[in-house]
């Protein structure tokens, strides 16, 4: 199997992904202190700032996205599917994700959901170059 470019784009986001709980776990060490940040919230555990709590919910949608975006990923790579349609899908799709994790923690709900969008036509435009090299 050839290291394409989908790979190396699935590479890139598969590891912002993976450091995307730095910023909300920090935020939670400096508001509880580390010994409660590190445990199990309990009475008197202060809730995580807005901004965390979006940054939270932002890396669980990354990882929602990722679950999708991914296989397609390896099934081109395996099926060696590489065009510049699913080459420009997969960079679209690094860029897209970022862009809505950080849209979401700054709080800009109109420009989160195109973000949102275009990393899903991204992956979605895989699937159909996948599906359309299988006929």
């Amino acid at each position: 199997m050839k290291y394409t470019p989908e790979l190396y784009s699935l590479t890139l986001i598969s590891t912002a992904t993976a450091l995307m709980w730095v910023p909300y776990v920090l935020a939670r060490m400096t508001t509880n202190g580390v010994p409660r940040a590190i445990g199990t919230p309990g009475p008197g555990y202060l809730t995580d700032a807005p901004w965390a709590d979006r940054a939270r919910r932002a890396h669980l949608n990354a990882i929602e996205n990722l679950a999708v975006f991914a296989p397609l990923v390896l099934v081109g790579a395996i099926i060696e599917v590489s065009s510049k349609a699913t080459v420009l899908s997969a960079k679209i799709y690094v860029v897209a994700r970022l862009a809505h994790y950080f849209i979401y923690v700054v709080d800009i709900p109109v420009v989160r959901t195109l973000a949102f969008l275009a990393g899903a036509c991204a992956t979605l435009a895989i699937a159909i170059a996948l599906l359309q090299s299988a006929m």
